[in-house]
């Protein structure tokens, strides 16, 4: 069963957005894939196993705090290995979270 997400708008991150300038780099996602998108302010990596009709299903791989680049297990009612649906037109690129040796230890 997946879990409903209200993914934010990528807005200028948009990796559709990205590829309407450069066509020639985008292909769909396949199996295996890491794709990101953003929930409540928080960048979300999602591993896909399936790709259907624009959209791809998968498991949440990981949350990252934008703040301060901190790995959570859980962002609001989104976990880790809970199972997604991501529409094409959610898919974000990721921020620069700045220097890794500045950021805390993972939880």
């Amino acid at each position: 069963m997946h879990k409903h997400v209200e993914w934010d708008d990528p807005g200028a991150d948009s990796v559709m957005r990205h590829f309407q300038q450069d066509p020639g780099g985008y292909s769909d996602p396949g199996p295996g894939d890491i794709l990101s998108a953003r929930h409540q302010g928080a960048v979300v990596r999602v591993k896909v196993e399936a790709y259907v009709d624009g959209t791809s299903i998968g498991e949440v791989a990981a949350i990252i705090s934008v703040d301060n680049g901190r790995r959570l297990k859980s962002h609001g009612k989104l976990a880790l290995g809970d199972t997604v649906r991501l529409p094409d037109e959610c898919r974000a690129l990721e921020p620069t979270l700045g220097d890794p040796e500045e950021r805390p230890e993972d939880d």
